[in-house]
């Protein structure tokens, strides 16, 4: 069983920066996979980051060059650097454990960006 508690969501002005947190349970934090989502108002769940065990990351292309992932195994603790937040950032943001064969996720943390 692994739970993640998400933190660091708010309201924040076109151009601002946000960054989210998600603590994790676990004493093998480090081996898994995680990863950033988001789900704007009628629209899917969908990827916005992830970051390997051995650190390799990926992004969403709406994302590249503003977001920037990191872990730190030894808080059991995945960030989202958000920088020049758009309103078209808004969204619930989840954290996500890929714990094969399943996924845990966290409550989720509103982002809200204004113009």
């Amino acid at each position: 069983q692994v739970q993640l508690v998400e933190s660091g969501g708010g309201l924040v002005q076109a151009g601002g920066s946000l960054r989210l947190s998600c603590a994790a349970s676990g004493r093998t934090f480090s081996s898994y996979r995680m990863g950033w989502f988001r789900q704007a108002p009628g629209k899917e769940r969908s990827l916005v980051a992830a970051i390997t065990s051995g650190g390799s990351t990926n992004y969403a292309d709406s994302v590249k060059g503003r977001f920037t992932i990191s872990r730190d195994n030894a808080k059991n603790t995945v960030y989202l650097q958000m920088n020049s937040l758009k309103p078209e950032d808004t969204a619930v943001y989840y954290c996500a454990a890929d714990v094969s064969p399943r996924y845990y996720w966290g409550q989720g943390t509103q982002v809200t960006v204004s113009s």
